[in-house]
């Protein structure tokens, strides 16, 4: 028998609910305190869970130092993940933080730095999805045959009076760190390490990048096409190329309900997620958290420190080609 892990969610924000609706039904997973910087607001969070067993924090210190929270997750916008995270860090917790882990790779060194030897992963819930891992390990098993080719899209309209953190250009806001990073990661997990990219885009007078699209070369001689946008209705799907066939991920390709792959000359085929979906998904990202902190790692096999600081580090460069910038710079 193993002891219930038990959560601590750091901010209360539409992230943070959907990870905490996905927890309730995550094995081995409780909610212990939920923190925000105010107390309506964190009583309104637990309120909407039904859960009177979670305890309620008045602010982020309180959160992280509360003896009951085994680990802590960092739901805030992604401009305060330094900040936040070396919260509980200093309190001796681990940090499950959420995508984009940083607004530089700078940051994102620094942030790994503050965890030293404590369990610390860029919340990546698309690389813990039971169908993604298996195509991974199918295409790196050599199933499908070498994959060539990777096309990969996130996009959707984001109204004008929608959170600051997607249009003040101080707060990293843009469609790179907050969608790309989906199509960029899909890439990387299915073709390897980046060795060129090349974005061009559409910014707003403010600054802000509206459109992007990204070609990439990657270290094994493969090459990426990805693209986001926060000014339309994009396809929101993935496909990977083979020298013998082709698998296709369908509408909200990061956490997909099936693949199709097609032989060449041959009929499709459907494939299915080999273990149950927790959730939507955020549930199986949780479940290795806690495997991870079981087994007394500092880092996730599926998520690692490198892989996040390389995408971090893509990133930086993509946004200074299109001439996109913010506080952290």
């Amino acid at each position: 028998m193993t002891s219930p892990t038990r959560w601590g969610i750091l901010a209360t924000g539409k992230i943070a609910r959907s990870f905490a609706t996905d927890l309730r039904v995550t094995p081995d997973a409780v909610i212990a305190a939920v923190g925000s910087r105010s107390r309506a607001s964190a009583e309104a969070f637990v309120r909407d869970l039904g859960d009177d067993a979670t305890r309620v924090h008045a602010s982020y210190d309180a959160l992280v130092t509360d003896p009951d929270v085994d680990v802590v997750y960092v739901a805030s916008p992604h401009s305060l993940h330094l900040e936040h995270a070396r919260l509980a860090f200093a309190a001796g917790k681990p940090v499950l933080c959420e995508k984009p882990l940083a607004l530089t790779r700078a940051q994102g060194e620094a942030l790994f730095e503050a965890a030293g030897d404590l369990f610390c992963m860029e919340a990546m819930w698309m690389a813990c999805h039971p169908l993604i891992r298996d195509l991974q390990a199918r295409l790196e098993a050599g199933e499908f045959g070498t994959p060539r080719q990777v096309t990969a899209d996130l996009g959707f309209v984001v109204d004008q009076d929608a959170s600051p953190r997607m249009w003040d250009p101080l707060l990293g806001a843009g469609a790179l760190l907050d969608m790309g990073i989906y199509p960029l990661t899909f890439a990387r997990l299915m073709l390897g390490p980046y060795a060129a990219a090349v974005a061009v885009g559409d910014v707003s007078e403010s600054g802000v990048d509206l459109d992007v699209a990204v070609a990439a070369r990657h270290a094994g001689g493969a090459v990426s096409a990805s693209t986001t946008s926060m000014t339309s209705t994009s396809p929101r799907t993935a496909t990977i190329a083979t020298d013998q066939g082709l698998l296709q991920l369908p509408y909200d390709f990061h956490h997909p309900a099936y693949a199709v792959w097609t032989p060449a000359g041959g009929e499709p085929q459907r494939l299915e997620p080999p273990t149950a979906v927790i959730g939507t998904g955020l549930g199986n990202e949780a479940a290795h958290v806690q495997e991870c902190l079981r087994d007394g790692l500092s880092e996730s096999p599926l998520v690692s420190r490198a892989q996040t600081l390389e995408l971090l580090g893509v990133m930086d460069d993509l946004r200074r080609q299109l001439g996109v910038s913010h506080g952290a710079d």
